[in-house]
């Protein structure tokens, strides 16, 4: 288990906030978003999980396995025809 610090809880506008040492934030490597999920009578601070992360693999893994076509290939209805404007 890592370092316990003791620090308190501060008025930030019209929230309140805790101030986390850099010690603390350089040792769990969290750097901007968080979540924070409440455990009990615990707050649990974790990075946030990157949007997209990973895509950019999972894509070039699709098209290495030419499983990247558009799945609508012309299919259309009369609605698609008559009504669709573009």
């Amino acid at each position: 288990m890592g370092a316990v610090i003791r620090t308190r809880i501060v008025k930030i506008g019209n929230s309140q906030g805790v101030r986390i040492p850099k010690l603390l934030l350089e040792q769990s490597g969290i750097h901007t978003e968080v979540e924070i999920e409440v455990q009990g009578d615990h707050l649990t601070i974790r990075t946030a999980p990157r949007s997209r992360a990973g895509w950019d693999e999972a894509f070039a893994a699709m098209a290495k396995q030419h499983d990247d076509v558009l799945l609508d290939e012309g299919d259309t209805t009369d609605w698609d025809q008559v009504e669709w404007e573009w």
